[in-house]
């Protein structure tokens, strides 16, 4: 199987491909037109700021390949956000596949931000493994999709935001899988799975 991990200055693409190599996955990181679309499988991960990375894209034409994929693609945290319509982290319009906007945490007294650490999932009607109901899975973000049409599991913090999306052949997630242990590295087998 071909994976491509779409680089564009993202903090966690060495922990994504230590977790791939973990499950005996070949892959390769790339920001190369042709070698993202030949790929069977795309993994789009991120830690990162919205704009800086949405220029980065732009900068190498990969906004327009991303959208216009039609094999699994696979977003990560700053990934899954930068899939919706606008982010609010430096009002940075983003790729648009989900119609979405991206809201940022408002800190109270009982929720501090960036909303860090292990988090239950309540699955939807989505594309995730029920075995993963109520397993833990690893957070850190300052931004959230609201729930939505697309939400396939959901995650309570300060308020419920989507855990998980799937629109068509993308899919998403806010949590790190490559950080979540068993339950993670089940959401990465299921993924590679897709046809």
């Amino acid at each position: 199987m071909k994976v491509a991990i779409i680089k564009y200055n993202a903090g966690n693409i060495q922990s994504v491909s230590y977790a791939l190599e973990r499950l005996n996955i070949t892959y390769h990181i790339t920001d190369k037109s042709e070698e993202i679309l030949s790929a069977e499988k795309v993994i789009f991960p991120g830690v990162g700021e919205a704009s800086t990375t949405m220029k980065y894209l732009k900068d190498k034409r990969l906004d327009d390949v991303i959208r216009n994929l039609k094999q699994p693609v696979l977003g990560i945290c700053l990934g899954m956000q930068l899939m919706c319509t606008h982010s609010e982290e430096n009002d940075t319009p983003c790729l648009g596949i989900f119609n979405e906007n991206v809201l940022q945490f408002k800190p109270d007294k009982n929720f501090k931000v960036p909303h860090m650490g292990w988090n239950q999932l309540t699955l939807t009607n989505g594309w995730l493994n029920p075995i993963l109901e109520n397993k833990e899975f690893y957070f850190v973000h300052s931004y959230y999709v609201p729930v939505n049409p697309f939400t396939s599991a959901i995650c309570q913090y300060s308020v419920p935001f989507s855990a998980a999306m799937k629109k068509d052949n993308f899919y998403a997630v806010q949590f790190h899988p490559e950080k979540s242990a068993r339950a993670g590295e089940q959401v990465l087998l299921d993924f590679l799975k897709l046809s």
